[in-house]
């Protein structure tokens, strides 16, 4: 039987290999929009599990609000992106503080 603490356990183990992936790659901008997205899915996946323990919707609805956050700052991550690769022909986080006015 799979309980809450198996849940918790998987969503730690997500958010730390999201922290992990976020501290050992700071140069591609890509690899951290993925991860800051794979910390919200171990967020949603805490908010999951603690609304089905409790029997409680709240937690479920919350998750439908987190996602179309999330849709939108992934859609202005990747537009910002195209921008900085269409001016510059790199991706590399280092070369954002070229873009200012």
């Amino acid at each position: 039987m799979i309980t809450l603490s198996h849940y918790l356990g998987l969503s730690a183990i997500i958010f730390a290999i999201s922290i992990a992936g976020i501290f050992l790659n700071r140069k591609n901008i890509i690899i951290l929009l993925m991860c800051i997205e794979l910390m919200l899915l171990a967020v949603n996946m805490n908010f999951i599990a603690f609304s089905h323990y409790l029997n409680d919707l709240s937690g479920q609805v919350f998750v439908f609000f987190i996602l179309t956050v999330a849709a939108a700052e992934s859609a202005i991550g990747l537009a910002i992106l195209v921008v900085l690769f269409r001016n510059l022909k790199s991706i590399n986080v280092d070369d954002i503080g070229t873009l200012k006015g």
